[in-house]
């Protein structure tokens, strides 16, 4: 029960309770839409609606997700120690401050007036008032959909945009953000167009109104005290958090704490904010993909404290870097809240892309690994290209790259460089050692298939066969997110790197396919004993090591994946 009370309990309240509010808008939206087909087709749709929101449960569960997200809202207000935040945060508070001072108006004049006096409002008689009688009230009915539905949208993307299986599907989803309030709202139009019609007959216009019973003018003015009785509690709400906000700060003013940083800026804050609010207050930049709600791990740093100098993390913070198998001396900016002074340091750029920031478990920041690094080459490529016009060219290299890529991926390792003809991957980043030259051995097999496959299909546009020789070695080596801008990628650089490369370049002095070292022949738990072994140096390094030649990976017995 207290896991519901931490802050990931927390947040999965905020979300449970805006995925029902969102539903609610969504089939509010998707009703409206009908008035595309008829007047008809809306009412019975609302009919679906009323059966799914105005029964006991639905009643129950949609009031309480109104008040629980409400509440969560002034609780954000109240934790915030101060109002600098992305935009997009800025945007989402605002919009869900909104919405109450709209949907207090709606609901009173609908629902209220149901339950409380016995209206019947049915779409005719709603489409009527805001789009005839009372159109200032169906601007707002409209400003409020489209407000909640972009506030309900804009939470969504940031709930799943960490997920890996969102970019697939972020196109569709952008498509119906867009395609469901422009439906809603020309389904409306044409409803109100075609009742402004039916409005011109005065006896339809009365018999609506009967069956409508809609309140007499004194039921009119109950209504509305009921509803500037709540607007005006929701406005104290507000004013008491503010207030009990700005008290917190007064009383945490004389205890400060200072907070350095790489570039020698020393912040000084109040205790109790976090290193991600302090960074924002000074404006130094500061990534963050998820909005410091530690949900993920971009905002994390390397701390500079006295021993047991910090708090201990939360449960969240602790499985977050858990997931990333951060060192001891890591934590997440988000929700680390100094007691005391204390030097930090960033490890992930703040322009790193989110689509890289938030690769789980990647050592973005620069860390020292035991990694497999496998280097692959496309034999004659020159002579290939030299006979072939540029367009060619680049088609051959992109169905070469599309397939070792798959192969590499498939295989559990990481393609993070295509230069020219060759291929660098990366294997056991996340793994460990031992699956890591597992994954490189599985890889090669498939690669060398791929490769065959393609010179298949290709064969009438080739003079022989496409040919590979991949080099295989393993280690320690830094691993980290390097480059600028949108060219930052996951790479390795190091001792491993340099004699992998020199490994793929063996293979044409040993005309085989591969080559690996015998340490990557231990660790994948390979039956060499059979096979040719070198000792060979390398450029810069002064211990030899021994090789094993491979003339055809599909005659090794390769070791069996891990489940």
């Amino acid at each position: 029960m207290r896991d519901w009370f931490s802050a990931g309990g927390i947040r999965r309240i905020r979300l449970y309770s805006g995925l029902i509010l969102f539903s609610f808008v969504s089939t509010h939206l998707l009703n409206h839409a009908l008035g595309l087909i008829s007047l008809q087709a809306m009412e019975d749709g609302r009919w679906l609606f009323l059966a799914v929101w105005r029964n006991p449960v639905g009643s129950a569960l949609l009031l309480g997700a109104i008040l629980v997200h409400l509440a969560l809202a002034f609780w954000a207000i109240y934790l915030r120690r101060h109002l600098r935040m992305p935009l997009w945060q800025g945007v989402q508070l605002a919009l869900g401050l909104f919405i109450p001072l709209v949907l207090v108006n709606h609901a009173i004049l609908t629902r209220v007036a149901a339950q409380v006096h016995g209206y019947q409002d049915s779409y005719t008689m709603l489409v009527l008032l805001f789009w005839q009688l009372r159109p200032e009230l169906g601007l707002w009915q409209s400003v409020l959909l489209l407000v909640a539905w972009t506030h309900g949208c804009i939470g969504i993307h940031y709930a799943l945009r960490m997920r890996p299986y969102y970019y697939r599907m972020a196109m569709v989803l952008y498509t119906l953000a867009i395609l469901v309030p422009v439906l809603a709202l020309l389904g409306f139009a044409q409803a109100g167009r075609y009742v402004s019609v039916l409005a011109s007959d005065p006896e339809w216009l009365n018999q609506t109104f009967i069956d409508a019973q809609a309140p007499n003018a004194f039921a009119l003015a109950a209504l509305y005290q009921t509803r500037d009785a709540i607007l005006i509690a929701l406005a104290v709400l507000l004013g008491l958090t503010l207030l009990a906000r700005a008290m917190r700060q007064w009383h945490e003013a004389g205890r400060s704490v200072r907070i350095r940083y790489p570039n020698q800026q020393v912040v000084t804050v109040p205790r109790g904010f976090t290193v991600l609010e302090s960074s924002r207050l000074a404006g130094i930049a500061h990534a963050a993909v998820c909005g410091g709600r530690g949900r993920c791990s971009t905002c994390r740093i390397r701390v500079d404290a006295p021993l047991g100098g910090l708090p201990e993390p939360s449960s969240t913070e602790a499985r977050v870097l858990a997931r990333v198998g951060a060192a001891g001396n890591v934590r997440l900016a988000c929700q680390l809240r100094p007691q005391q002074d204390i030097r930090v340091t960033p490890l992930i750029p703040p322009s790193l892309p989110p689509a890289l920031a938030l690769v789980q478990g990647q050592a973005i920041a620069g860390e020292e690994r035991d990694i497999c690094v496998l280097f692959a080459d496309l034999r004659g490529f020159t002579g290939l290209s030299e006979r072939r016009l540029p367009y060619d060219v680049v088609f051959l290299l992109n169905r070469y790259f599309e397939a070792v890529g798959q192969a590499i991926e498939g295989a559990g390792g990481i393609a993070n460089q295509f230069t020219g003809d060759g291929v660098m991957a990366l294997f056991g980043v996340h793994t460990g050692l031992k699956a890591g030259a597992r994954e490189a051995m599985q890889a090669a097999s498939r690669m060398q298939k791929a490769i065959d496959d393609l010179s298949t299909d290709l064969h009438e546009e080739l003079a022989e066969p496409l040919r590979l020789g991949i080099g295989i070695h393993c280690g320690s080596t830094v691993v980290g997110h390097m480059g600028r801008g949108v060219a930052t990628y996951l790479t390795a650089v190091g001792d491993v790197v340099n004699t992998a490369s020199r490994l793929q370049d063996l293979t044409k002095e040993f005309q085989c396919q591969l080559i690996v070292s015998a340490s990557v022949a231990a660790h994948a738990g390979l039956d060499v004993g059979a096979l040719r072994h070198e000792k060979i140096t390398v450029r810069n390094r002064e211990q030899g090591i021994t090789i094993i030649v491979i003339p055809e990976v599909r005659k090794l017995a390769l070791p069996a994946m891990a489940a």
